[in-house]
């Protein structure tokens, strides 16, 4: 039997080896086609450059000449897609990760990266002035298409590439002063206790219709978000962002109401709150996107960016009860590879929010769902490849997949807050 280490060695091989392969093949296929490669997504997309960068610090000469050439390749495109300010979908945000991971093989894109990060700002600001509290969509808030993705994006941006938005002589740098400023719109959202400001809008909707007049509770379209964002506001501003702690005390207080315990004895969370009716029954969907995963890191972040034991035991103990319960036999389901292999939906989601909270909470639980994730994905190579054929994106494609691994078998970590995490 192998030792945890030699486990963990093979595992990383495994996927330094299929990310290798994934480059070479998409750069290949992206530059002989005349239109973009449509297994990347939105040329935009951040999953090239981040994987990319993964396999370029392994030292390989061979493997970082791949990643070198995939990053050049992605950035010949980069800011082609649909110019909103979020992180994914063909957002700016998600451009200005990209550009991030692609400048530490390509420096001279730096440049690139902290022209774009100061007009994004400015842009985010003027947007979420006309938002209306109650009666918002994704747009207005989330860590997909809204500014709270924007604002992860922008806390990995260069102490002074955002400009100085409160002028000079100010305290601290003017990546927290901007920050602040981009956190406050989210914290005025969050002012009641009901969180009655992140009440979406969407009548009559076909597919979001079910959300009408609720509070989305999920990562990617939700208060745990929202919450993410808040904090890492909260953690960058030398005086502690008041407004937004504040938002992060209620925020939380309002997802712990909404906790529930499901048939699997598994904490869990609905899509939306509050409940109509008391749930039952088990939660299929425990994901990054929605359920236990998710929320549970989010709410920890929350709690340790304000220092509340109590909320930090209520979030591990969420977590934990995951782990017990957790089976991939159950829970990771869909028609397509992506939805039970991605960072949204499934397998390596779950593994990047297990791998935060045992770095960062030292949570055991949280080590033992890491390995059987790492385990289940190594079993499942040749439906990765399969999956990086047809879709390469961050969230539902084999780059967010692998980079999953790569990162949770001690790979670099800069890219984690386009997740939420860190």
């Amino acid at each position: 039997m192998l030792r945890t280490s030699d486990r963990q060695t093979r595992r990383r091989a495994h996927a330094f080896q299929d990310a290798v392969e994934l480059l070479d093949r998409w750069t290949e296929r992206s530059g002989t086609a005349r239109a973009p490669d449509p297994a990347a997504g939105h040329p935009s997309d951040p999953g090239v450059p981040v994987l990319a960068r993964l396999v370029a610090e392994r030292g390989d000469p061979a493997a970082r000449a791949t990643a070198v050439r995939a990053t050049a390749q992605w950035a010949r495109t980069a800011g082609r897609g649909r110019s909103h300010p979020g992180l994914y979908d063909g957002g700016l945000a998600g451009t200005l990760v990209g550009l991030r991971q692609a400048a530490a093989l390509h420096p001279q894109l730096h440049r690139v990266a902290d022209r774009l990060a100061g007009r994004l700002h400015e842009r985010t600001l003027a947007g979420t002035a006309d938002t209306v509290p109650g009666a918002v969509t994704f747009r207005d808030y989330d860590l997909i298409l809204g500014p709270a993705g924007t604002l992860l994006a922008l806390s990995t941006a260069a102490p002074d590439d955002l400009g100085d938005p409160d002028g000079p002589g100010g305290p601290g740098p003017s990546r927290a002063r901007a920050l602040e400023r981009l956190a406050r719109p989210l914290a005025a959202l969050c002012e009641a206790p009901d969180l009655g400001g992140l009440r979406t809008h969407y009548p009559g909707h076909p597919q979001l219709g079910w959300l009408h007049g609720r509070v989305n509770t999920g990562m990617g379209h939700g208060v745990a978000g929202v919450l993410t964002a808040l904090a890492a506001a909260v953690r960058r501003s030398p005086g502690g962002a008041p407004e937004a702690a504040g938002a992060l005390g209620r925020a939380s207080g309002w997802l712990r109401r909404q906790a529930f315990t499901d048939a699997r004895s598994i904490r869990s969370w609905d899509g939306a709150g509050p409940a109509a009716a008391s749930p039952e029954g088990p939660r299929r969907r425990q994901a990054w996107c929605y359920g236990a995963p998710g929320v549970s890191w989010a709410l920890w972040e929350a709690a340790d960016a304000c220092r509340d034991e109590a909320a930090r035991r209520f979030a591990t103990d969420a977590f934990t009860s995951l782990a017990a319960g957790y089976h991939e036999e159950f829970h990771l389901f869909g028609d397509h590879p992506g939805d039970r292999l991605g960072l949204c939906h499934g397998a390596a989601g779950v593994l990047a929010v297990a791998d935060a909270l045992y770095r960062h909470a030292g949570l055991p639980a949280a080590g033992v769902l890491r390995a059987r994730l790492l385990d289940h994905l190594d079993r499942r190579r040749d439906e990765i490849r399969a999956l990086g054929a047809e879709r390469t994106a961050l969230l539902g494609g084999a780059a967010g997949t692998l980079s999953a691994v790569l990162t949770a078998t001690g790979g670099d970590r800069g890219w984690l807050p386009c997740l939420g995490l860190r």
